[in-house]
């Protein structure tokens, strides 16, 4: 079982090492880091790197391919040598997979066309504008495309790959080593639980910025 996971700079970790933790732990698993060049990689925060393995070119194939989102995202949204990647390694996957904004790089390379997907709440109805049917559900199967909402949803969508791989009781035995239990102390970790005001205030931020409209 491969797993390939896209690296460029300014990717959110979480994106990333979330899904990673789980789909790691699969029985023969393997996971390569791949981005436009080997070497470490910085995420959105600026104080973590990852290493990528291998060039893009060095990876032609993946039985599971997973690009997480983050604010570097919008610079490869028209990037031809990314864009035809994807297309060339989603040829040959089981699953093609993506967690929050890295849906969008999927719909750019045309790979969602028709199909229901989702993404940030932030960034949702911009899945509409590259063909695809944007879904307000935390993880979205259709066909091998698997997609996945904001940054922690990567987990729940790793989870869901892990039973359809490798089955229910290694995918509970998996949520069970990384104690996935979540708890947390508040409510606002949606936008149909989050107070109004904070949803507004959020949109209104800027933080996160639909593509085409550049931004820092």
């Amino acid at each position: 079982m491969k797993t390939v996971i896209l690296l460029y700079e300014e990717f959110t970790s979480l994106d990333a090492v979330g899904p990673y933790e789980i789909l790691a732990r699969i029985p023969g698993a393997e996971v390569v880091f791949a981005a436009g060049r080997p070497g470490p990689v910085t995420a959105d925060t600026g104080s973590l790197r990852l290493t990528a393995q291998a060039a893009l070119e060095d990876v032609t194939e993946a039985d599971l391919l997973l690009v997480p989102g983050g604010p570097g995202q919008h610079a490869l949204m028209a990037d031809a040598r990314h864009l035809d990647w994807l297309r060339a390694v989603d040829a040959t996957t089981t699953w093609t997979t993506s967690v929050c904004s890295g849906s969008l790089l999927l719909a750019a390379a045309g790979l969602l066309r028709g199909r229901q997907a989702t993404t940030h709440w932030m960034l949702r109805d911009a899945l509409a504008e590259y063909g695809a049917a944007p879904s307000g559900e935390r993880v979205v199967f259709d066909g091998k495309y698997a997609t996945a909402a904001g940054v922690s949803a990567g987990i729940d969508l790793a989870l869901h790959l892990t039973g359809r791989i490798a089955g229910d009781a290694t995918a509970e035995a998996v949520q069970l080593v990384v104690e996935y239990d979540p708890r947390p102390p508040y409510s606002s970790g949606s936008t149909e639980t989050a107070r109004p005001e904070l949803v507004e205030s959020l949109r209104a931020s800027g933080l996160i910025v639909e593509p085409g409209t550049g931004g820092s």
